[in-house]
């Protein structure tokens, strides 16, 4: 980053002559500037070129100077934005400040200061953009992305992932939420050829459907009310890249159509547009449904089943894998001591416990539970004390039991040994247990 906080700035406003002193300046501090007198031709800069700073004015004819903020807010919200204006108040200028502004002048401002206010916006920006250069090297490095396994299964999925990680073929991931299926995805792609190209997730779960079709093919301007200038979807955003869509199985039949002709034909329209536009990608998915299922049940699509399905990888659930949870314990350890800036380790019982432990949440459960313990621990080791009262009601009966049952073995076992001590007072067997009433009550009604 240039220490001068030289960077590309667009300046927007109605009066030539303001935009010509101001534009002098900051090309003699070094500024590379581009000019526009309205927000329409602005919209057009910023889908073109890559602006470090927005300097506008807020009276303008047409688009005023807050409907392109919230322009850039929704498109650009890393790109800092200084409002220069004639009309200033103290309600607008709050406005603006809330609603993410970087600063607010009134004309004519004070240049000494706007110099310094620009050069801190524009060090920002680039320190934001070099830390997203920085997570990305990580991730294509392997940084917190490396896929753990010791267990056959997982073996096996590793083996294929070496043997079809540079192919065109499209790829199926399925497994129970929580199992890593992102993380295979991404090691797909980073330890590919093409690695060097982008790698665009979309959770299709988490998107609305009146929003995911214009995410997936983008729009053209005018294309609905706010679509101020076009915008690229993610299949065009994932260019000779991979496109990986977490969750298939929550698209609708008619958005599954519209995928299956763009697999085929290897073009989209984007909302709003005619024109077709070609796309090359590599199609990677996942899902946490039965998809042969869905397709008897007239949920899915058995011709677009057909397409995504050329290989498919089954991602086992952490139950099926004791074998791993050593190695994710010593992995999350790791990760979260350094964060903490703690040096901890599990005791042998604590150990006992996670490894015989269910885990309904797979791996994300367990990193949690780990992150959670590592944060508690007093000193350098995690004892029972830091684990939730789910695993403090495993442990009480361990011991009794003298072995590890399956934990619905031991909680029924402690439960009624503990009812029976207590004369049937719940309230008095919740605290002989050492767990909470509403902890007590649960296991009492999943029980029964």
């Amino acid at each position: 980053m240039d220490t001068n906080g030289n960077g590309k700035v667009l300046i927007v406003d109605d009066e030539p002559n303001a935009i010509r002193v101001l534009s002098a300046i900051l090309s003699k501090e070094g500024y590379n500037v581009f000019e526009s007198f309205n927000v329409e031709k602005a919209l057009q800069v910023m889908d073109t070129m890559d602006v470090d700073a927005v300097i506008t004015d807020v009276k303008m004819p047409d688009k005023d100077g807050m409907q392109f903020f919230e322009h850039i807010n929704e498109h650009y919200p890393d790109i800092p934005v200084i409002f220069l204006t004639a009309f200033g108040t103290v309600d607008s200028a709050v406005h603006t400040m809330t609603r993410g502004a970087f600063y607010y002048f009134i004309k004519p401002p004070d240049y000494v200061k706007l110099k310094g206010i620009l050069k801190m916006a524009v060090e920002k920006r680039h320190l934001k953009r070099e830390i997203e250069s920085l997570r990305e090297r990580l991730a294509r490095s392997g940084g917190n992305m490396r896929l753990i396994g010791a267990n056959p299964e997982m073996l096996k999925i590793l083996d294929t992932i070496a043997a079809v990680k540079d192919s065109t073929s499209n790829v199926l991931i399925c497994g129970a939420t929580g199992t890593g299926k992102e993380l295979i995805a991404k090691t797909l792609h980073y330890d590919s050829i093409r690695r060097d190209r982008p790698f665009v997730a979309v959770n299709c779960a988490a998107i609305p459907k009146e929003l995911i079709e214009s995410e997936l093919f983008g729009y053209e301007k005018g294309a609905f009310t706010g679509a101020f200038s076009g915008k690229p979807g993610k299949f065009e955003e994932a260019s000779d890249g991979t496109l990986f869509l977490d969750e298939i199985g929550e698209l609708d039949l008619s958005l599954q159509a519209k995928l299956l002709r763009i697999l085929q034909e290897r073009e989209i329209e984007r909302l709003g547009s005619n024109k077709k536009i070609k796309v090359e990608f590599r199609l990677l998915s996942s899902t946490n449904r039965d998809l042969k299922k869905e397709i008897q049940t007239g949920n899915f699509r058995k011709d677009l089943f057909y397409r995504i399905d050329v290989v498919q990888l089954n991602v086992p659930s952490l139950r099926d894998r004791k074998e791993d949870v050593p190695l994710f314990i010593a992995e999350f350890i790791k990760e979260f001591s350094a964060r903490e800036k703690k040096i901890v380790k599990v005791s042998d019982e604590v150990m006992n416990i996670l490894q015989n432990y269910s885990w309904p949440g797979n791996v994300r459960q367990l990193r949690n539970v780990i992150e959670r313990a590592v944060v508690l621990a007093a000193k350098d080791k995690i004892t029972l004390k830091d684990l939730p009262d789910d695993f403090l009601l495993q442990a009480k009966l361990s011991v009794s039991a003298g072995k590890i049952k399956t934990l619905r073995e031991i909680e029924l076992h402690a439960v009624k040994e503990a009812l029976k001590e207590c004369k049937g007072n719940k309230s008095k067997a919740a605290k002989m247990l050492g767990i909470s009433r509403k902890t007590f009550y649960q296991r009492l009604n999943r029980l029964h």
